[in-house]
């Protein structure tokens, strides 16, 4: 029986499709496909929230229909969602290379380098220098794939770019790759390029692919998303004036007028790429062409770009060095072979080296990774605290009777001990009379230095264009009874009271607001509202006084009374 171990699942998540191929090592040390399937998402392309749940259904339902266990799985994402870009670096040692490459990854990502989550891989060089593919992904949006591929039952263990998956692929099946060769993967929201000339690479996104296609049929036929859509799969062609014989019908000619629309544009933009490699990248004209992706099976493609182009066209084929089991028929694998170049790519970076090993796994899923590797030395550890707590229960069994020996002795030494005790019992007692004295003075004396602490806060508030004249303590006033109360009785006098200054309750601040502007006391009242904010004084604070403004001046006395949050005691 195949252990779960031997498996290898690899999942490609498009724009429109997801793709879940399962395969097998061979002692050989290539790879055995031995399910499949690819599957439509069912999503309107304007209707990316409900994406995720999409991915998930769809992964649940593969799994279910052809009896796939769920386990460790290799991810491809679309590159179009991907930031790639190609550096060179001037040679340097080694143990330098990172740096470099990290500064470079900061300065060519336009996000925030914390934002993403980004890898790099060394490709060769020219006369010295290094070539660098830098991959950065926003982490929500790979946060947000590895999360719906958990919650599908699926643990993520590696996630790739679908173009350097592809890449992986081709070199492994294509060997007769001489020249530079190009591959055109078509799919629904972007046409993804990939050139392969030597031990070099280059790819680039295009967003012209098959959604544009059906958008095309929507204006032209006034249709919804799933109605064009299924006229593009029913009708599509690739008209090419003459060269060879349309299919017949006024409606299949207008859909292929669409296409051909829509095929002029992506064709433009790929003789741009084209240009671009070989002036930026000193690249050359790609000789040989394959396509793949889903749109590439429309009609008179391959024609169509084989005259655009002039170059070889054929259509990519992944299992030319990989075994396909044989439950699946040649039928089946006729028809998917060109759009599983992503699933292969993936399952070889489990037996082999590759030519490009990208990662883009988010940080907390590969935490979580690592931590699934401990479960067996972690469940080893506990096995061994059993056994040792075992061990330790019979080695206390046995001193428990030599315990029960020592108790009576030390109930013996601790009768001793409390007649001593009670004889310490009056110091502790006067010790903890003195301790309670010293904490009344450390209160007090935390309390005197509050004014000072209350003045400093004062000061870091005041605004510019204010000064202080005076601060002032307000003590609370408490009545008192005259001292000679008996006296007053006997002569039946008025009754006399005194006050007495108590605890500082508030404090009193005068001072001059000076504004440049207008002749207002916006400084002054920014400065009371900036008080009130204050852990000193309370939202009750109020300007007690604000003088008038004076003719050909901007200058105003004021007074303010600040209410203390806690009194200060003296």
């Amino acid at each position: 029986m195949m252990l779960k171990a031997d498996r290898i699942l690899a999942l490609d998540i498009g724009a429109s499709s997801l793709k879940l191929a399962e395969f097998i090592p061979l002692k050989s040390g290539g790879i055995e496909l031995i399910k499949h399937s690819i599957k439509s998402l069912g999503l309107d392309p304007h209707a990316d929230a409900e994406r995720p749940s999409y991915i998930i259904s769809t992964i649940e339902e593969i799994l279910a229909e052809h009896q796939i266990k769920p386990g460790p799985v290799l991810i491809s994402v679309s590159g179009q969602s991907v930031f790639s870009r190609f550096v060179k670096l001037p040679p340097v040692d080694q143990d330098k290379v990172y740096q470099i490459v990290a500064y470079e990854a900061q300065q060519n990502v336009p996000f925030p380098i914390e934002e993403v989550v980004w890898d790099y891989q060394l490709i060769g060089g020219t006369e010295g220098d290094l070539d660098v593919m830098l991959a950065a992904i926003k982490g929500d949006i790979i946060a947000g794939v590895t999360d719906c591929v958990e919650q599908a039952g699926l643990l993520p263990d590696l996630v790739d770019v679908a173009p350097m998956a592809l890449y992986n692929a081709v070199r492994y099946n294509y060997s007769d790759l001489d020249e530079c060769a190009l591959i055109i993967d078509m799919g629904a929201r972007s046409t993804d390029l990939v050139f392969l000339e030597a031990n070099r690479a280059f790819s680039r996104s295009i967003p012209v692919a098959g959604n544009a296609i059906t958008q095309q049929i929507m204006r032209e036929f006034e249709l919804d998303f799933s109605d064009a859509e299924d006229m593009k799969k029913a009708h599509a062609f690739v008209a090419w004036g003459g060269a060879y014989e349309a299919p017949p019908g006024e409606v299949a000619d207008k859909v292929s007028k669409s296409v051909r629309s829509v095929m002029t544009r992506l064709h433009a933009e790929i003789n741009r790429s084209i240009n671009f490699y070989r002036g930026q990248q000193e690249g050359g004209q790609p000789k040989r062409i394959l396509l793949t992706g889903g749109t590439s099976v429309i009609p008179y493609t391959d024609v169509f770009f084989k005259d655009k182009l002039k170059a070889e066209v054929e259509y990519l084929n992944p299992f030319m060095n990989v075994a396909v089991a044989d439950e699946i028929s040649a039928e089946e694998i006729g028809r998917d072979a060109h759009t599983l170049g992503e699933v292969v790519g993936l399952a070889l970076r489990r037996v082999l080296t590759c030519p490009i090993e990208i990662n883009l796994m988010p940080p907390r899923v590969v935490s979580d990774k690592a931590f699934r590797k401990k479960h067996p030395v972690l469940l080893a550890a506990a096995y061994g605290i059993v056994v040792l707590l075992i061990v330790w229960c019979v080695y206390f069994l046995r001193l428990s009777q030599l315990g029960e020996e020592r108790l009576q002795l030390v109930r013996e030494r601790v009768s001793a001990l409390q007649a001593v005790e009670a004889q310490l019992r009056e110091p502790e007692q006067q010790i903890a009379s003195v301790e309670e004295k010293l904490a009344e003075i450390h209160s007090l004396i935390e309390d005197k230095t509050r004014w000072a602490e209350i003045m400093d806060g004062i000061n870091e508030l005041l605004p510019e264009g204010v000064w202080l004249t005076s601060v002032s303590p307000i003590r609370e006033q408490l009545e008192i009874e005259a001292e000679e109360e008996t006296r007053r009785r006997r002569t039946a006098q008025p009754r006399e009271t005194q006050t007495e200054a108590g605890d500082i309750t508030a404090v009193e601040i005068s001072g001059l607001g000076y504004t440049d502007k207008v002749p207002n006391a916006q400084p002054i009242y920014a400065f009371r509202d900036s008080l009130r904010e204050s852990d000193f004084f309370k939202e009750t604070s109020e300007i007690d006084r604000l003088s008038p403004v004076p003719q050909g001046t901007y200058v105003r006395e004021f007074r303010i009374v600040l209410q203390l949050e806690d009194p200060i005691k003296l």
